[in-house]
């Protein structure tokens, strides 16, 4: 089974794959508006045959639902629309976590930026991997 992990940004969307094991990040796709983006993840989901798709939920640190997590729930409404499966994942704390480990790395802010959102998709895939039991 192949998973895509997706980080769903104001602006990008970070993705990481996995074969079912271990998460690596694979890219981070800048957007205008969801239907451009959800057309060039589609392409990515065929050509990488794609059987799941794990979706980063942001809630709350309070477990609610907030306005940013609404948008990613309609965003998951269209994927399933085009027969995608589609599990969500929580991802509070992902993206800190994703810059932690950057910092760590002593990677500069620049290419921080550049990485945290498919980090941060990798983060949230390897999470789900690991609550399966992989």
């Amino acid at each position: 089974m192949k998973y895509l992990g997706l980080d769903l940004g104001t602006k990008t969307l970070g993705l990481a794959i996995s074969n079912g094991t271990i998460a690596s990040s694979l890219k981070t796709i800048h957007y205008n508006n969801l239907d451009a983006l959800i057309e060039e993840l589609k392409q990515i989901i065929e050509e990488e045959k794609i059987d799941l798709l794990v979706l980063g939920l942001p809630k709350n640190m309070n477990n609610t639902i907030g306005s940013r997590a609404n948008e990613t729930l309609e965003f998951k409404k269209k994927l399933e629309q085009l027969n995608y499966k589609v599990v969500l994942q929580d991802e509070r704390l992902s993206t800190v976590s994703a810059h932690n480990y950057m910092i760590e790395g002593n990677l500069s802010r620049k290419k921080r930026k550049e990485k945290v959102d498919s980090l941060a998709a990798t983060i949230i895939l390897q999470t789900y991997l690991d609550k399966r039991g992989n």
